[in-house]
C-alpha cells in the first residue's frame, strides 16, 4: 500500500499536473470504486482543481465549490497521468479524470477491488474521512510519546494504526524500526525514554529521507514506480537477505495478509519471534536464536 513518502510525491505531481486546471469529465470504469452518491459526477464536471492534499493515505482533490474527490488507493491503486484522448478501457482501470491538458486514471492490479473514490461536499464532509491519527512530520516528542503510549500495543501494531499514526504502513514502518533498532513485539508501555526518542527521531528520519529520494527519483515526471518493496530499504521485503548493518539474515513475522521483517541481532538481542510459516514446519518448536534456527531448517531440509 503506498504510505506517506509514496503519497506526498503524488500530491507533488499532481499540483504540478492539475491544479488550475478543468476537470471536464469523469468516467467511472469500475462499478465498485464510488462509495458515495452524492456530489454526482454531474455536479463535478466543468470545476477547476484548486489544491491536493492528503488525509492520511488518502489523496484529495480540491475543487471549486468546496467539492472533494478522496481516493483511497488501499494495497494495488494506482495512479497515472495520460494523454488527453487516451483509451480508458482495460480490466484495472477503474476511472479516468479527464481534465483539460491530459487524463489520470486510477488503476488497481487486484481483483478484490478494495480501492475506493468518494465524493464529498463542504470541509466538514471531508472531514469525517480523518482518522485522527497523529501527522509524524508535524509533531514534536512530547507529542509522539503522548500518542504512542495512549495505547498498549506492540510498536508494530501502533505505528501502523491510523487512529494513532497518520500516512505510516507495514514498509516504512519496517525500516522506523530496524533504524531505531527496536524489537516491532516490544510492547509501547516498556518502551524507556531513550528509546522513545530513538523512535521518534528514526520515524522522522526515515519519512523525510524516503520523500527526499523519492521526489529525487520522480523528478518533473508523474511516479510511475510506486511500490512497497524497493532495493534501498533495510529490511522490509528483504527476508533471509543480509540486513545491511550487521550482516544476520533478515527475519519475518508473518500475520493476516503482512508480514514483519526485522534484524534479530539489531533490534531484538539475538531472539526470534515465532513466524507462522515456520512454526507450522518446526511443530511448535520453535529456536530461540538465529543459529538454532539455521540448525533447524537443514535438519527439516528448509533452505
Amino acid at each position: 500500500m503506498p504510505e506517506l513518502p509514496d503519497i506526498v510525491v503524488y500530491i507533488h505531481a499532481l499540483e504540478r499536473k492539475c491544479t488550475g486546471h478543468q476537470l471536464k469529465r469523469v468516467q467511472l470504469l469500475s462499478p465498485f470504486v464510488l462509495r458515495s452518491v452524492t456530489p454526482s459526477t454531474e455536479d463535478i464536471r466543468g470545476l477547476h482543481l484548486t489544491g491536493v492534499s492528503r488525509l492520511g493515505k488518502r489523496i484529495v482533490l480540491e475543487l471549486e465549490n468546496e467539492i472533494f474527490i478522496v481516493i483511497h488507493l488501499m494495497i494495488a491503486g494506482r495512479l497515472h497521468w495520460k494523454p488527453i484522448g487516451t483509451k480508458t478501457g482495460g480490466k484495472i482501470n477503474l476511472a479516468a479524470f479527464e481534465f483539460d491538458n491530459g487524463t489520470l486514471l486510477f488503476t488497481e492490479a487486484s481483483s478484490k477491488k478494495r480501492a475506493s473514490i468518494t465524493f464529498v461536499s463542504g470541509r466538514e464532509g471531508l472531514q469525517e474521512h480523518h482518522r485522527g491519527g497523529l501527522e509524524p512530520l508535524e509533531s514534536d516528542l512530547p507529542n509522539f510519546f503522548s500518542m504512542l503510549t495512549s495505547e498498549n500495543h506492540t510498536l508494530k501494531r501502533a505505528l501502523t494504526d491510523p487512529h494513532l499514526f497518520s500516512g505510516i504502513g507495514n514498509a516504512y514502518s519496517d525500516e522506523i524500526l530496524h533504524r531505531a533498532q527496536l524489537s516491532p513485539m516490544k510492547l509501547t508501555s516498556r518502551l524507556t525514554e531513550e528509546e522513545m526518542s530513538r523512535l521518534y527521531v528514526a520515524t522522522v528520519s526515515i519519512l523525510r529521507e524516503w520523500i527526499d529520494r523519492l521526489t529525487l527519483e520522480v523528478g518533473d515526471g508523474f511516479p510511475d514506480k510506486v511500490t512497497a518493496f524497493r532495493k534501498e530499504m533495510a529490511v522490509h521485503g528483504k527476508y533471509g537477505q543480509p540486513c545491511p548493518v550487521c550482516g544476520s539474515a533478515v527475519q519475518r513475522i508473518a500475520y493476516a495478509d503482512n508480514e514483519c521483517n526485522y534484524c534479530v541481532t539489531c533490534q531484538t538481542d539475538g531472539k526470534l519471534s515465532a513466524d507462522r510459516g515456520l512454526s507450522r514446519l518446526m511443530k511448535g518448536d520453535w529456536p530461540k536464536s538465529l543459529s538454532e534456527l539455521e540448525d533447524r531448517k537443514a535438519k527439516h531440509g528448509s533452505t
